[in-house]
């Protein structure tokens, strides 16, 4: 058996698929595909110093990683490794030779304090503590079943709200940029963050390739988008995931991020989507609440571990 780390190759178009095939099949409660997954490494601002990493197995893809910087923290010093490895591909020392490559890679730019999201499965925990990582926040991953689960009626919008889609910003962009970075400041994390660089956002969130912006729903109030719901699909399977829903400060306890989510879930079912996904910080009560309400019901969790390096 021989077994090595190297880089994706994102020009070689059954890497990218295999790598996406490895992270679906070790964690199915996301969306992954080759499109998303070649825009990441592509479009990821540089100061992240951002690497996509596979384990292979005489030729086989059967782990990944994704490695960065948290380059837009307060913060310096933070990186992050996410290493999945398939999950009948384990115990065969592809994860543990991830996380050396990552570290070595996190540390050469300065990193000294790691961070890793990890499944909360016993041998999952296991791998980290003894690889000197200790738990911190955990976060759920729910599901909906769009194509057969109830929703909640089309609510009306309150007078003086108006809700549009994302599309109708196409020709300005900016609002739902200030927007996004001031509900992406509040939302619980380790790793504080802060938007600053517009250009940025627009190469990897504006162009992201599952962005649906017909399907992103936002709540404008005098003009305002003052709450939105982040819709990112898959039209080949058939799978929906919220990649954000937020309010901004001055608009909350009114309801207007149920009122977009709400309104964007209906236009996914019409559409055809089947099956609906997000992830909630398991201390973020009042969006699981929310979610509650919806009928997403909790189908996975991860644990965030942490490390400090010497």
């Amino acid at each position: 058996m021989t077994l090595n780390v190297r880089d994706l190759r994102i020009d070689d178009p059954a890497d990218v698929e295999a790598f996406a095939r490895v992270r679906h099949l070790a964690l199915p409660y996301m969306v992954w595909t080759p499109d998303a997954i070649v825009h990441r490494l592509a479009r990821t601002h540089p100061d992240a110093r951002f690497r996509s990493l596979v384990a292979e197995e005489d030729g086989e893809v059967i782990g990944t990683a994704q490695v960065q910087l948290a380059h837009d923290s307060p913060e310096p010093g933070q990186g992050m490794l996410n290493i999945y490895v398939r999950p009948d591909r384990t115990r065969r020392g592809a994860g543990e030779l991830l996380v050396r490559a990552s570290q070595d890679h996190l540390s050469a730019y300065g990193a000294t304090k790691l961070f890793s999201w990890v499944l909360d499965e016993p041998a999952n925990r296991a791998f980290a503590e003894r690889r000197g990582y200790h738990a911190s926040r955990s976060a759920h991953f729910l599901r909906l079943d769009l194509a057969a689960g109830p929703l909640p009626p089309p609510q009306t919008p309150p007078p003086g709200v108006e809700l549009r889609s994302a599309a109708e910003f196409a020709d300005d962009p900016r609002p739902l940029f200030e927007l996004d970075a001031e509900t992406a400041s509040d939302e619980p994390s380790d790793v504080d963050t802060e938007f600053s660089d517009y250009e940025n956002w627009i190469e990897e969130n504006w162009k992201h390739p599952l962005l649906d912006r017909e399907l992103t729903m936002v709540a404008v109030v005098d003009g305002r988008p003052a709450a939105f719901s982040v819709a990112h699909t898959d039209p080949a399977t058939g799978r929906y995931a919220t990649a954000m829903t937020g309010t901004s400060r001055d608009f909350r306890g009114r309801g207007l991020a149920k009122l977009a989510k709400n309104a964007s879930l209906h236009r996914a079912r019409a559409a055809g989507f089947t099956e609906a996904l997000t992830g909630n910080d398991a201390g973020n009560e009042p969006m699981l609440a929310i979610n509650k309400w919806f009928g997403y019901e909790i189908c996975g969790t991860e644990v965030r571990f942490v490390r400090e390096l010497g």
